[in-house]
């Protein structure tokens, strides 16, 4: 089961230069001689949440998180429209992780993945598979092109007065190609107007919000509620940047290499309920990988409840692993 409080607090953090004037902030707690973990928040650009430690046994698990470019404590923050988006990608999140496991002088690690998250995870595992040697993944994505339309498109069948205004926000109301749209918020978020930029930001969570917003517990400001305005712009134009390109990756490019993933031992988890990341991602992606296991839980695309307890089962099962 979720056990509150499990986790000890962290003993070691810094800030590692990964290039390009980039810096991302790292924290390690737990046991320094347990097996390694690693933890890839969602988003792209929310930042590590401090709860996420609360899945890892402290005893058992020499736990690193990071924050990933331009969010939470690493620089420069993507709140800055002087910061430059440019090397912000897929492929520099995936340098990254490998620098820091360089870094910490950690030879594997298990992965633990969330939403935006289990994508890195799955990406990384597909380019260094001999590093990873377990993955625990939930509210599973693998970003391709159909899940981002349905997030920011299809999901106006349940949403239609939310995705006018968000669509509306940005004067796309006559159009029904999600890119187009995203590709409008991309460069408003970037306007170096401040009013523009937090107009926009506040309008893609709201978004968001009504998402998630008929899970239960979750409440009508998911997204929005606990961060400030410069957190609120950061995760936005984070999101749009990955968003209107694909997330820089070919489409259905990690599902058709689930194969690949054979010998690497997975438990996907995933909510009946998430509207916003279908099942039907995790079911494929378990289906392709043939040491994945697929745990399908009452809930939705917030890690709560049944979810969380699955989560934390899972990391005691792979414990072992590193």
């Amino acid at each position: 089961m979720h056990r509150p409080g499990y986790a000890s607090m962290p003993h070691a953090r810094g800030l590692l230069d990964v290039g390009t004037g980039q810096h991302v902030y790292w924290e390690e707690s737990g046991n320094p001689n347990g097996s390694a973990a690693l933890v890839l928040h969602g988003g792209p650009g929310s930042g590590f949440s401090p709860a996420f430690r609360n899945y890892f046994d402290p005893q058992l698990y020499r736990l690193i998180m990071f924050d990933q470019r331009g969010c939470g404590r690493s620089t420069p923050h993507a709140s800055d429209p002087s910061a430059d988006m440019a090397p912000n990608t897929t492929a520099a999140l995936l340098d990254d992780i490998e620098k820091l496991r360089e870094h910490l002088q950690v030879r594997s690690w298990v992965l633990y993945g969330v939403s935006w998250g289990a994508t890195l995870a799955l990406a990384y595992a597909l380019r260094h598979r001999d590093r990873v040697s377990a993955i625990v993944l939930s509210s599973v994505t693998t970003t391709r092109k159909s899940e981002i339309e349905w997030l920011y498109g299809g999901l106006r069948r349940f949403f239609p007065s939310e995705h006018y205004d968000f669509a509306g926000s940005v004067g796309m109301l006559s159009s029904d190609n999600t890119f187009a749209i995203l590709q409008e918020y991309d460069l408003r978020l970037n306007d170096p107007n401040h009013h523009c930029s937090q107009r926009a930001a506040q309008d893609w969570h709201k978004w968001e919000d009504a998402t998630v917003s008929l899970e239960d517990g979750v409440g009508s400001h998911a997204y929005t509620g606990s961060r400030t305005p410069a957190q609120l712009h950061a995760r936005a134009r984070i999101c749009a940047h990955y968003f209107s390109r694909h997330a820089f990756l070919a489409d259905d490019e990690i599902l058709a290499r689930g194969q690949e993933l054979t010998g690497i031992p997975g438990t996907l988890i995933h909510g009946r309920f998430d509207i916003s990341s279908p099942i039907d991602t995790a079911w494929r992606l378990a289906d392709a990988w043939p040491d994945a296991k697929l745990v399908v839980t009452a809930s939705g695309h917030i890690a709560a409840g049944e979810t969380a307890a699955a989560i934390t089962t899972a990391l005691d099962s792979h414990t072992g692993a590193g």
